[in-house]
């Protein structure tokens, strides 16, 4: 979602947030964009082991990220997945009519990483022209 965007494709980072779907591995708890997003920002300010020091920018711009997203998921009740999706992913007929109904509460997931990933682009590129700058 945003690993293109700051120049990092490392398969062991998109690997370690396979399961964000579905709310952490379909339990309808945190939406996985949002986790997606604030494990983005980590792999630039987070630190790597415990005797680097972390920059605390990591927390400030994920904690703008929560903030959009709660305000982007206000219409649907709630952030988690539970709230937006309102599927119960265990259920295999229920996940079958997710995706293959167009109108299925999928539209609205789709409308939300999309504007959610608009917003995580638009921050990049803002922290991008920030270090940059001389």
């Amino acid at each position: 979602m945003g690993l293109d965007k700051v120049a990092r494709t490392d398969e062991e980072v998109i690997k370690a947030v396979g399961a964000f779907g579905g709310g952490i591995a379909g339990s309808g708890s945190v939406c996985g964009t949002l986790l997606g997003a604030v494990a983005v920002v980590s792999t630039l300010y987070s630190r790597g082991n415990l005797e680097d020091r972390e920059n605390p920018r990591v927390w400030g711009l994920s904690h703008n990220l929560v903030n959009k997203f709660e305000k982007l998921t206000e219409c649907h009740g709630g952030s988690n997945c539970r709230d937006i999706a309102r599927l119960d992913w265990h259920d295999r007929n229920a996940v079958k009519d997710y995706y293959s109904d167009p109108n299925s509460r999928r539209k609205y997931c789709i409308e939300l990483v999309g504007d959610f990933t608009l917003f995580l682009g638009e921050l990049l590129e803002k922290e991008m022209r920030r270090q940059n700058k001389p």
